[in-house]
Order: structure tokens, then sequence, then C-alpha cells
């Protein structure tokens, strides 16, 4: 039983499994913050500019049945946002660091760059498996 947990505790370390963890909390957090900003915030500024008593209500009856249109605003505005906030908080931050050469030094220590095509390739390879260049084993 003690090897079990020492064996999931090193699947949990090795697979990365609580940064994934802490990664969805987070996200869900933000989640939580940018549809609360937009239900409580920005609809509302957007009611009192339309004139609309509360945005998130208005709706249309169309042959006794009603289309609530607000609240599908009020999910796509959120969506959006976040959307945007992944783009300009993650994405774009980590191409210019991937462009600035930064992350090249974060490359696997089993892996080496093929001369020939650039392809990541084992260590002990004598040949690419991309371009079948000959390479030298490290």
């Amino acid at each position: 039983m003690r090897q079990l947990v020492k064996g999931f505790a090193q699947f949990l370390v090795r697979g990365r499994v609580v940064d994934l963890a802490v990664a969805f909390v987070i996200g869900g957090a933000a989640g939580s913050f940018i549809n609360s900003f937009v239900t409580n915030l920005f609809s509302p500024l957007l009611a009192a500019v339309i004139g609309q008593h509360e945005f998130s209500k208005a709706k249309v009856v169309l042959n006794h049945s009603s289309i609530t249109y607000g609240k599908f605003i009020d999910s796509t505005i959120s969506f959006l946002l976040v959307a945007g906030a992944v783009y300009f908080f993650v994405i774009v931050p980590s191409n210019r660091l991937a462009l600035n050469g930064v992350l090249s030094g974060l490359s696997s220590p089993t892996l080496k760059k093929c001369p020939e095509c650039a392809a990541e390739i084992p260590k002990s390879a004598r040949r690419c498996m991309y371009c079948t260049q000959v390479v030298e084993p490290s």
C-alpha cells in the first residue's frame, strides 16, 4: 500500500497535475470574476446607455414564446472578455518569451536538434527520424 501511495505521488509530480489543478482553479475564479463584472457592471451601464431597465431581461415575444436575447449578449460579452484576457495575458507574453529566446533553454534534456532540419530528436539518435540526416550522438 505504501508503494502504491508513493507511485501515485510520483505520478502527480511528474505529470504536473498540481500545476494543471492550480491553473484550473485560477481559470474558474477568473471566469467568475469576469461574469460578475459583465452582469453587475457592464450590462447595467449598457442598459442605461440604451435606455433599457434591465438589459439581461431584454426579450422579444414571438408567437407567445419569449426570446431572451439580453442573457445571450451578456454571455457573449463574458466570453469575449475571457478570450481577450487569455490572449493578452497568456498568449502574447509566451510568444514574446519564445521570440526572445527565453524559452529555447527550456528544451527537454533527452532531446537535441537536428542540424539539417532543426527537428527535436533523441540525444542518442544517429540519424534524424524526419530528414534521415546522419547526426552525431551526444
